[in-house]
């Protein structure tokens, strides 16, 4: 044991800056850490979205917006539906097997692509150079199209042209098939865009 004398004093005076730099620290620290967990902004721009599709009606199209990327709804007609095999010889990739994992969730891997056969859910920019295709559900004859056209959508840029689940047509600048974004149904009339937990 040591017979040298405590400067108490000094003793406090360590104690009290010593203290006082841990608090100091502690402040510089909390925005630091903070800057790591995203924005109220940015969390909102993640979100998902919830959509009332009660007032769709067949053969029609509403759109909403999810992480600043337009995305439609659609509901198809039982006849639109009922096309949508008829084109597969004339797709690209008709059953979304090119970046499945990236633009098809699984329970969307399906003719449709989409969990109910009636509504088709769907990221309205092309996989081309990301503009947004018009809508061009008249089946027949129309400018930019061919003649046996079935209904879909056409981006008016360069011209790829998309079936009504989404999907490329072969020989078409487009790459790949629409974009089909994680969604659920939280009832019979209402969307969950952004979130599939439960499907």
């Amino acid at each position: 044991m040591s017979d040298t004398p405590v400067d108490t004093s000094k003793r406090t005076w360590l104690i009290a800056s010593g203290c006082a730099g841990a608090v100091g620290a502690g402040f510089t620290a909390v925005p630091f850490v903070s800057s790591f967990e995203p924005s109220e902004r940015a969390k909102a721009a993640g979100a998902p979205v919830e959509a009332d599709i009660s007032a769709l009606k067949p053969g029609e199209k509403m759109t909403v917006e999810w992480r600043g990327k337009p995305v439609w709804i659609v509901r198809r007609t039982p006849e639109q539906v009922a096309e949508l095999p008829k084109n597969d010889p004339l797709l690209a990739d008709p059953k979304s097997q090119r970046k499945q994992d990236e633009l098809t969730p699984k329970y969307a891997r399906n003719e449709g692509r989409s969990i109910k056969p009636e509504y088709w859910v769907g990221v309205g920019i092309c996989t081309h150079l990301g503009c947004s295709p018009s809508d061009k559900f008249q089946p027949g004859p129309q400018p930019s199209l061919p003649d046996s056209w079935p209904g879909g959508f056409l981006c008016p840029c360069h011209g790829s042209t998309f079936d009504l689940a989404g999907r490329v047509y072969k020989n078409k600048p487009a790459p790949d098939n629409l974009e089909v974004p994680p969604h659920m149904y939280v009832s019979d009339t209402r969307l969950l865009i952004g979130e599939d937990k439960k499907a």
